[in-house]
């Protein structure tokens, strides 16, 4: 088998959208199913958890909306690092907490600990919310990067 082969053939492109049409509305209703659970914050863990997961195509998407929606760039850069900084309040910091448990389960994530203290910031209601949003993004992630999707060529916001 050649190395062509292995990888998979460049001409078969996945791509759920179009080649399980089914599946993808699936997906997208989870995420409707979502909704939004307050102050932006749906846009700082779908930024979180594709930084997380490297996807550059959802990095770019949903900083984009964040910042069509308000809010501070500077904020969506400490990301990164949102740990060491004062840029968000402790709501932000318990689902910040809990995208990074749920998204990195496999490696160290301590889904428990991250539940509890999200539990106390957040409604019964909007914690449902919250990890099926976190479910969705990651879904999200994976889906775009076995896509091979790239982020759009710079571009004013």
């Amino acid at each position: 088998m050649s190395a062509t082969e292995a990888a998979g053939d460049t001409d078969q492109q996945v791509d759920i959208k179009k080649g399980l049409p089914e599946a993808y509305r699936a997906l997208a209703a989870i995420t409707r199913s979502a909704g939004a659970f307050g102050e932006g914050l749906d846009e700082l863990v779908k930024v979180r958890a594709s930084i997380l997961n490297r996807c550059s195509y959802c990095i770019d998407t949903h900083t984009a909306h964040a910042i069509k929606g308000g809010e501070d760039p500077r904020r969506l850069f400490a990301l990164a690092a949102w740990r060491d900084s004062d840029f968000f309040t402790s709501r932000e910091r318990a689902a910040l907490a809990l995208t990074d448990a749920i998204t990195t389960v496999s490696a160290d994530g301590d889904v428990d600990a991250a539940l509890a203290a999200a539990s106390e910031e957040f409604s019964v209601d909007e914690l449902n919310r919250l990890v099926t949003a976190i479910i969705a993004i990651n879904a999200w992630n994976r889906a775009a990067i076995a896509s091979r999707f790239a982020a759009s060529p710079l571009r004013e916001l």
